[in-house]
């Protein structure tokens, strides 16, 4: 990257970010971001985009340089001393956007330039990224009465706070809860590989036998293969009621104060800005219009998916039967006995996969996949990082480097569960016509390596690390160089999965699946006969995975449409009506979902989960063209790349897709790729 026309900024040096500095280099970035406005706003002349948006771009994303490495640290190595410290920058951050979000006179500086003749000289990206800030300003405030402003800012910081608190509640619960087992026979029915998970767990606690957690890899191993039906109900417990007063380990951490507070002041805010609900502000930032328009497209979902979710479930009653099972089926013994129907309808297990998709092989065939797509080479590069188990690469395209990304990809402690894209640089030309690179932080949670075992995923973590990847492509592929609308940058929240959902597809082609398996031992590539019964198993209960989709959906969506705000039983009694209306399988009581949903109170969903659906639909579309015209044609593949990867948020995401698909999206591939049509 010694190009002379890219900005000399080095990549992070993790060992160096000391925690005792972090405050002051966020205060002297946050004074440069100020000086930056103040110099902007005092220039001669009219605005332009080089003396008004250029000057005051550079300062963000010099600060974005600063604050992207910490945050990101503080997701995957987070410790009490570096939370403390997060959380105080945070709030000096959070602090900043209100105040920007609120000055009047750079607002009246951008409405200016969007008013004026220069600016439809201005490229599309330009355009795009103005009428953008000036949305922005609107929902920050900016022509609220001084007093309503302050009211405001409070609540904005106080959400903050509230929302940082739930998801190391989440974590701390997740973490909290952990059981020993000395008798190898009370772990009858999970796999050899898990078991050695759980043996080097123990180990690192110094102690003898096995210790079971609550990070996704063991809990799910317990919930689909353990015989011990009383072992699945207690992890099923455990798991359900984390940072709940439910909870036996974590009931400090608690979140349903947190929810009750977060959902107050979300509608505060909202009201303060003259819509009827949270949900309407939400979606002011979305593809979809309105509420009742989400609400319908996941209704009519539901219509179409539950008879066939209904059947489902009487062919696991009725298999469960058939195995000698006399007692009432409980959702710990749901995946359970769907491993086995899975099993004896299939003749596949994820445990019979898993040792021919070895986390190397996976890597590089998908590497391979992505080539074959978008003409791009990825390949190992050096670079400092925060683990060992992390690794570095090169994404280049014509023999010249157009971006970066970190892999880490297995769970460990004081990681936060889930799988993430997270931006280390975005792509942007500063004024002098030096361009920055985009780089990327991708964190899935697998089970890691045991002894001399490499890492082996099933396929669900295989489509995860695809999934994972397609939202890096998104950001590290763009042209676009104004960082507003760079990347993931200014998409659609709704149409910010359609990548993601889409690379999941090369999962289920027979072709990409010979490209990305593997024997771990003899390189055999995946037998005939377990591609077949993978591909005939694609759709296995597609229908009550829908509904579970759409029930966090629209209590998520219904939660933020209360126009008086809630209190802590209103969230259980929207839960509970939502799962009467969608569910087949409603849990019991003493689940607390909510608690640990840190999509909606931690994370960037509220009143958005619907948007993993609604892009499925734009996916699923997208991904029939490649059906029509070949699954690895190279004209499709350039035509996706040109339309939707390379344009970032520079158009409205309708409008892209429209450009590759010719049309509006329709949402019979979605259900035909399901299997429910």
């Amino acid at each position: 990257m010694n190009n002379p026309l890219l900005i000399d900024n080095s990549l992070p040096q993790f060992s160096k970010i000391q925690i005792e500095h972090i405050e002051s280099a966020i205060d002297v970035s946050l004074s440069k971001c100020r000086q930056a406005i103040d110099v902007a706003l005092n220039s001669e002349g009219d605005a332009s985009w080089d003396s008004l948006v250029a000057p005051i771009q550079a300062a963000d994303d010099d600060l974005n340089n600063i604050w992207s490495p910490i945050s990101h640290l503080n997701a995957v190595v987070n410790t009490d001393e570096l939370r403390k410290t997060y959380t105080a920058a945070l709030e000096k951050l959070t602090a900043y956007g209100t105040e920007v979000g609120q000055n009047v006179e750079l607002y009246q500086a951008y409405k200016q330039l969007a008013e004026a003749e220069q600016f439809s000289a201005l490229n599309q990206a330009q355009r795009k990224a103005i009428e953008n800030e000036l949305r922005d300003f609107t929902l920050s405030g900016v022509s609220l009465v001084e007093a309503k402003k302050k009211d405001f800012g409070l609540i904005k910081q106080r959400l903050s706070e509230l929302t940082t608190a739930f998801a190391n509640n989440v974590l701390d619960a997740t973490q909290a809860w952990t059981k020993h087992i000395t008798d190898r026979d009370n772990l009858a029915g999970i796999p050899d590989n898990t078991l050695a998970m759980f043996e080097q767990m123990a180990k690192q606690k110094d102690l003898k036998g096995y210790v079971i957690g609550l990070d996704v890899p063991s809990y799910l191993a317990v919930m689909m293969y353990a015989d011990d039906r009383l072992l699945r109900q207690e992890v099923y417990r455990a798991y359900s009621t984390r940072a709940s007063a439910n909870s036996e380990s974590s009931k400090d951490k608690d979140n349903t104060a947190l929810i009750e507070e977060i959902l107050l002041l979300r509608q505060q805010q909202a009201q303060l800005l003259n819509f009827n609900n949270y949900a309407e502000l939400s979606l002011a930032k979305k593809m979809a219009k309105s509420t009742q328009e989400v609400e319908q497209f996941l209704i009519e979902l539901t219509e179409k998916s539950k008879s066939a979710a209904k059947n489902e479930l009487i062919e696991i009653h009725e298999f469960a039967k058939s195995r000698g099972f006399t007692e009432s089926l409980e959702v710990w013994d749901v995946s359970y006995f769907s491993e086995k129907l899975k099993q004896q309808k299939f003749s596949i297990s994820d445990e019979e996969l898993r040792p021919y998709f070895p986390a190397d092989k996976v890597v590089s065939g998908l590497f391979t996949i992505v080539k074959k797509l978008f003409g791009i080479d990825v390949a190992q590069a050096s670079a400092e990082v925060w683990h060992t188990d992390v690794k570095f690469f090169n994404i280049e395209k014509d023999n010249k480097v157009i971006a970066s990304f970190y892999l880490d990809m297995f769970a460990r402690e004081n990681k936060r569960g889930g799988a993430w894209m997270a931006d280390c640089r975005v792509r942007y030309q500063n004024s002098k016509q030096q361009l920055q690179l985009p780089v990327a932080f991708l964190v899935c949670n697998f089970a890691p390596a045991v002894g001399d075992q490499p890492a082996l995923l099933n396929h669900r973590e295989v489509v995860t690390l695809f999934h994972e990847f397609g939202h890096g492509l998104h950001h590290m592929l763009t042209k676009i160089d104004v960082a507003g609308v760079s990347g993931i940058n200014g998409v659609a929240w709704d149409a910010v999965e359609l990548p993601s959902q889409f690379l999941e597809n090369w999962c289920w082609d027979k072709n990409a699946l010979k490209i990305i398996s593997g024997h771990f031992e003899t390189n055999e590539p995946l037998p005939e006969s377990l591609l077949n019964n993978l591909l005939s198993a694609k759709n296995f209960q597609s229908a009550m995975q829908m509904l579970r989709q759409i029930e966090f959906s629209l209590f998520d969506l219904r939660l933020h449409k209360n126009e008086n705000g809630t209190v802590t039983e209103s969230v259980q009694s929207v839960l509970d009506s939502v799962r009467r209306e969608v569910s087949v399988m409603p849990p019991p009581d003493f689940n607390k979902f909510q608690n640990s949903f840190t999509h909606v109170f931690a994370g960037g969903y509220a009143a958005g989960y619907f948007s993993y659906k609604w892009a499925e639909v734009l996916s699923s579309d997208a991904f029939s063209k490649f059906e029509e015209e070949g699954i690895f044609n190279e004209q499709t593949g350039r035509e996706f790349l040109e339309t939707i990867l390379q344009c970032g948020g520079s158009e409205d995401a309708m409008t892209l897709f429209k450009k590759f698909r010719g049309r509006k999206p329709s949402i019979e591939p979605l259900l035909r790729h399901s299997g429910i049509v």
